[in-house]
């Protein structure tokens, strides 16, 4: 967090300001205990895994077999991609028996293993998921769950029928960290819960390499971007407000990336002669070439000499040097979900493209207290003490994956789900992640019809 942006936060909070009230101008340290942890220990046996779809999600879940050999082994792959499925059997030893170039060839086979990943692009979740619970296989489920309420449901409806456990990929509910917000909400300290705002700030890179110029641009062949990105964000408030909503409605467009806005004499792509891509912050070549930023989507060679060279073959050919103002991009760049829940309680959601940073940000208020948090700090207001205490997730936890944690968190919850036959150690099942889904189809719907949704529970 920035220096302004901290003593923002802090000032929000009485922390600091010629008006914090009496008792309260330092922060008092009082630990909370330790946020949960998602280690809970080796697993019977080693389970065994396929994965559909080797990208960069598919490396994150099938990272943990390679930290963590004995509770479980890649022993198939599904992937189009040459050079992504040669990496991702080399570094699983995955026998040349069980390696295939679409999902589709993988279930030709009798079952071979106790899991399947998927982590194929969007509008391929349905398929993979329903061929793998006809065939037996446990699921985790990259989010979001399907591209359709109907899709959704009927992966939900298979999945009974199988009694298998499907673990969807809300991984923030996996996190030390927003784990602690549960936790100090279920614990009484801030009282009644009153409201929730939540801010989810993409980074204005982010965004122009995903959703403008990368896999998540199309809502037709991935999802819209409040499902795609966001149902991180709907999904950790259903959690952690915990009834149901009742109502909601949203507002949203694609204000900025969009060819009206192009500079004068812009050309179709980066490394064609713009005139202003020097000073633009969104230049493949400065993004990509010079930074070296979220190169991962081009497969580069494994000579780092080599990859100069084959950075600007891809921004002069393929979709990741096109000007951010002449693609056929369709998602939000920016997003309101506003939603009234069960005891009166609302939310506020902001999907944000413009900022230099990411990191959500989270206000809680309550009866008895208030909270404020940035996926590092947290900042509890107790009123009936006039306590100000602060906690720090790398003060509690040795964070060794992605989203905080949250990642490995997932990992390990599902395989011990998987192991014991118990889909309550999961916290994002399918049934949990439904709810949350239908919270974002719903935003989408309220959004395209200027209409407020009453929610069908």
């Amino acid at each position: 967090m920035s220096l302004y942006s901290r003593r923002a936060a802090l000032k929000s909070l009485g922390i600091i300001g010629l008006t914090a009230p009496v008792g309260i101008q330092q922060i008092i340290h009082k630990d909370y205990r330790p946020a949960t942890s998602f280690h809970q220990g080796r697993t019977k046996k080693k389970l065994t895994a396929i994965t559909m779809g080797a990208g960069s999600r598919g490396n994150t879940y099938g990272g943990y077999a390679a930290k963590y050999p004995d509770e479980l082994d890649i022993i198939g792959v599904a992937e189009p991609i040459s050079i992504r499925k040669e990496r991702y059997s080399n570094l699983h030893n995955i026998p040349r028996e069980n390696q295939f170039t679409t999902w589709e060839h993988a279930f030709n086979r009798p079952k071979f293993a106790d899991i399947v990943i998927i982590t194929t692009p969007d509008d391929l979740h349905h398929g993979p998921a329903m061929a793998a619970l006809e065939k037996g296989y446990q699921v985790l489920l990259e989010k979001p769950i399907a591209q359709s309420w109907e899709e959704c449901s009927e992966i939900l409806q298979k999945q009974k029928e199988k009694d298998a456990i499907v673990a969807v990929c809300h991984v923030l509910r996996y996190s030390p960290y927003f784990r602690k917000v549960k936790e100090i909400i279920d614990n009484g300290t801030l009282g009644k819960m009153v409201s929730v705002q939540h801010f989810e700030p993409i980074e204005h890179i982010h965004m122009s390499h995903s959703f403008v110029r990368g896999n998540w641009r199309v809502e037709a062949d991935t999802n819209p971007i409040i499902l795609a990105k966001s149902c991180h964000d709907l999904d950790i408030l259903r959690w952690w407000i915990d009834k149901e909503p009742k109502y909601i409605s949203s507002f949203g467009s694609l204000s900025w990336f969009k060819k009206e806005n192009a500079p004068e004499g812009a050309p179709k792509r980066c490394t064609d002669g713009c005139p202003v891509e020097s000073t633009c912050p969104y230049s493949a070549i400065k993004i990509y070439h010079k930074n070296r930023q979220r190169t991962y989507v081009f497969d580069l060679p494994d000579d780092k000499a080599k990859h100069g060279e084959a950075i600007m073959d891809e921004i002069t050919k393929g979709p990741y040097g096109r000007c951010v103002y002449h693609c056929d991009n369709d998602v939000m760049d920016h997003q309101i979900v506003s939603m009234e829940f069960e005891d009166d309680i609302t939310a506020s959601f902001n999907m944000e493209a413009f900022t230099n940073y990411g990191g959500r940000r989270t206000r809680i208020m309550g009866s008895m207290g208030h909270l404020y948090g940035d996926e590092t700090d947290l900042y509890v207001s107790n009123f009936r003490t006039g306590e100000l205490t602060h906690w720090n997730v790398h003060d509690h936890v040795e964070i060794s994956s992605g989203h905080g944690g949250g990642d490995y968190g997932l990992m390990q919850d599902f395989l011990h789900a998987v192991d014991k036959k118990d889909v309550s150690l999961l916290s994002s099942n399918l049934d949990a992640s439904m709810e949350s889904h239908q919270m974002g189809f719903l935003a989408e719907q309220s959004r395209k019809s200027k209409k407020t949704m009453q929610v069908d529970n």
